[in-house]
């Protein structure tokens, strides 16, 4: 069967899944080519679905959020995109501690909201970054000296590692492959947390949901600390060009942004990408940008900077795609 045939095969409504699905529309950068399959998974179970017929049929499966982290290049992405769309919001209380289980598919900014009205801080540093619960926890999303791994206290996973594995095995055995065998559980240690990574940025695996502490909090002070995080962003931060973010990490010793603006690349383009005047450490889309664009653009930045001050910069934004 083509892979048109094995998706029709699946319990999941037809409006969640696409063919050719442009990326850009998907990306927060709005830049990508087409995904072969697009679907939009709002379940554990469908999420299992999918993973069940990719590992049986070795197709390839990618991942993704709100895609605010990613630059898909102009040629898309073969195989199934998934994304991960679950939705959960559950609090529980104990004396001032707070836990909150909430599903990978939420959005940080809307969990922000919500624990504002509960009176609930220790999430206010993440009320303006701009993706998922599932991507933040992947690459360690951070803000204003705080990270997920200060308030994360376990996640839970489909690896997918294994699930091809167990596949593989089964098969030769001629046996059932059971895809909750696959599904983890990780503690706030068991991340591996670091700068911007995570044990989940090199696993194979899908997040499904976390669990994080947190504490009351008084809903004045609370409010008025996001108010002075977002006004601090809508200063600093381009936010009214598309852009994946920050798109270069920060040195060990060094501060990116500051050595791409000494280098005077504010405002440097290539073709629709531009490294922004507001912010140096930001590239952003001034309307048609492809990802040919960003790539060469950023390939230059780090040239440049490592021509004048001997300094390595990384990529923060992952590349996906063809």
């Amino acid at each position: 069967m083509n892979l048109e045939q094995l998706i029709d095969n699946l319990n999941i409504s037809k409006e969640k899944i696409k063919y050719n699905e442009p990326m850009a529309k998907h990306t927060s950068f709005k830049i990508g080519g087409p995904a072969q399959c697009f679907i939009n998974a709002e379940s554990v179970e469908e999420i299992k679905q999918i993973c069940k017929v990719a590992s049986k049929n070795d197709i390839n499966l990618t991942i993704i959020g709100n895609g605010s982290n990613l630059l898909v290049t102009d040629n898309g992405i073969n195989g199934i995109v998934v994304k991960v769309n679950i939705k959960k919001f559950e609090l529980e209380f104990s004396n001032d501690d707070v836990s909150l289980i909430v599903g990978a598919g939420n959005k940080l900014g809307e969990i922000a909201q919500k624990l504002l009205r509960n009176e609930i801080t220790g999430f206010e540093f993440a009320a303006g970054i701009p993706g998922t619960i599932g991507g933040a926890v992947r690459m360690n999303a951070g803000a204003y000296a705080r990270e997920m791994k200060d308030v994360v206290v376990n996640t839970r996973y489909l690896d997918l590692e294994q699930a091809q594995e167990l596949c593989s095995k089964n098969q030769s055995e001629n046996k059932n492959f059971k895809i909750e065998d696959c599904i983890k559980e990780i503690s706030n240690e068991e991340h591996c947390f670091s700068y911007r990574n995570s044990t989940f940025s090199k696993k194979k695996a899908i997040i499904l949901e976390t669990v994080f502490k947190f504490e009351k909090g008084i809903k004045e002070e609370i409010q008025k600390k996001m108010e002075e995080i977002s006004i601090q962003r809508r200063e600093k931060q381009p936010i009214d060009k598309p852009s994946a973010g920050s798109t270069f990490k920060r040195g060990e010793d060094f501060i990116t942004a500051k050595l791409i603006d000494e280098a005077g690349l504010k405002g440097f383009n290539v073709g629709g990408a531009e490294v922004s005047n507001k912010h140096a450490g930001f590239v952003v889309n001034t309307g048609n940008a492809t990802a040919e664009d960003v790539i060469q653009l950023t390939n230059i930045v780090k040239e440049k900077v490592y021509e004048k001050f001997g300094k390595k910069i990384e990529l923060e934004v992952e590349i996906l795609g063809e």
